[in-house]
């Protein structure tokens, strides 16, 4: 085994695993905070994207200059739909659920990924169902806890934040439900339950789309790369008709352009992790 500053190998990979998982904690917390400073829900994807398409197009170009196929039309649609799918729809859901609820809620429902992906990939036969080996029925219990966390998260309505204070002239809170005050003033809990549903359908949709595309076309960075390409440009055009204030893409402080810069490399690193998952 490979040891890296005297550390094992095995340890190696919990420490990766770990450092990924606070990664993706930052990402939610960061984008709620872009949300809140008043970033906008399509120049916030439009830049995220393009800083990932920079930073992953040289690598792509490079390393797989030898093993890329070539570009055809018929794989310039499967990234075009790979895009709408993993970047478009994912992303856009994902930005308008998060800002009905909270980057909490949004961490836990993403959970239910796994088991969807696993539900999509039986039923189009990419993967088989084996009730037959405990892996198998793993499987199915892991889908179907998933599956009723998402639910009960989704639909249960909480008991109030604050007991009545005796004596106290302000506005109390007792009648507030839980669900509401924490996604705040103005903000839908329900609907940003189901934005974040469509979201994790989204990307499990991505992942089960990609495994096919991948044994066509092996190179898993250009792969990438072609779907961030397709995606910015799906977002520029959404962005061209409902995004009308010339404003909302200039920069007002540091903090805007600190979560823009994360949430681009976070971008960049779950696209290769996807692909290598899939591949």
């Amino acid at each position: 085994a490979r040891r890296v500053c005297g550390m094992p190998e095995k340890a190696q990979l919990h420490v990766a695993m770990l450092a990924l998982q606070f990664g993706y904690a930052g990402f939610h917390v960061v984008s709620r905070l872009a949300l809140n400073m008043g970033i906008s829900k399509l120049v916030f994807p439009v830049y995220r994207n393009i800083i990932a398409l920079f930073l992953l197009v040289p690598f792509a170009y490079f390393l797989e200059k030898k093993d890329r196929p070539r570009l055809t039309l018929g794989f310039a649609v499967q990234f075009f739909f790979l895009a709408l799918c993993g970047i478009t729809a994912n992303q856009g859901f994902y930005l308008l659920g998060l800002d009905n609820t909270s980057p909490t809620f949004a961490s836990a429902i993403q959970n239910s990924v796994p088991a969807i992906t696993f539900g999509m990939a039986a039923a189009l036969r990419i993967e088989k169902v084996r009730l037959d080996r405990r892996d198998g029925v793993a499987k199915v219990l892991g889908t179907l806890a998933c599956v009723a966390g998402a639910s009960v998260i989704t639909l249960y309505q909480g008991p109030t934040i604050f007991a009545p204070t005796a004596g106290d002239d302000k506005p109390s809170l007792q009648e507030v439900p839980f669900l509401a005050a924490v996604a705040g003033e103005g903000k839908n809990w329900t609907l940003g339950c189901v934005y974040l549903i469509g979201h994790c359908l989204s990307w499990s949709g991505w992942l089960v789309l990609q495994a096919p595309v991948l044994k066509k076309y092996p190179a898993r960075l250009s792969v990438t790369s072609y779907t961030c390409f397709f995606g910015v440009i799906q977002f520029l055009i959404i962005a061209a008709f409902f995004e009308r204030d010339a404003g909302a893409w200039v920069f007002h402080s540091g903090s805007e352009v600190f979560t823009i810069l994360y949430a681009g490399l976070h971008r960049l690193r779950r696209g290769v992790r996807s692909a290598d998952m899939v591949h």
